[in-house]
């Protein structure tokens, strides 16, 4: 198994902790409460709950915290923040589709150190850290190869690229940090 730092193991058990309850809550998808922040924006008590595990057990590390239910909560260490996403594909999980993730970043003097996406359903794990490579499940992924953009696979959510860029083979499944983490 590949060390990783104090920060990336603080995330890992973080979204551990949350993924019971997000579980417990994806099995329970009639019963939930939603309210809507926007068009095509909705939050749920799940996003609330998960969010508020987070950052009890991210506030280990006195970072200030960024997360998209919250805000934004300034901490006396202004360099160092935690960037969270409790519920990335909240509509794919209102729906009962098993294609949502919990998603976290670390980030130091305006620069990305760590970042970790965690599918709770698939119980997949993806991380990368700066210098060090990424990895899902502790198993190392790399760029492909490939040569020609037709062989190749994109993730967006921006239906712009496909006017631009027809022959892309572009995929959006509602939750673009898993889209992402597929496409690395």
């Amino acid at each position: 198994m590949k060390s990783i730092s104090p920060n990336l193991n603080i995330m890992i058990k973080a979204c551990e902790k949350a993924s019971k309850a997000l579980i417990r809550d994806f099995g329970e998808v009639e019963n939930l409460q939603v309210s809507r922040k926007g068009p095509k924006d909705f939050v749920t008590n799940a996003d609330k709950k998960v969010e508020k595990i987070l950052i009890n057990e991210l506030a280990k590390r006195k970072f200030s915290i960024i997360s998209e239910e919250i805000g934004s909560k300034i901490k006396q260490d202004k360099r160092n923040f935690w960037i969270i996403d409790p519920i990335d594909g909240t509509t794919n999980f209102l729906h009962g589709i098993p294609h949502f993730c919990i998603s976290i970043a670390m980030i130091s003097n305006n620069e990305i150190i760590t970042g970790l996406i965690y599918d709770p359903i698939k119980n997949e794990i993806f991380y990368a850290e700066r210098n060090n490579g990424s990895f899902i499940n502790n198993n190392r992924i790399r760029v492909s190869k490939k040569a020609n953009l037709d062989d190749c696979l994109f993730a967006s959510n921006c239906e712009g690229i496909k006017a631009i860029y027809p022959k892309l083979n572009l995929r959006n499944t509602g939750c673009a940090a898993l889209d992402l983490a597929y496409v690395a």
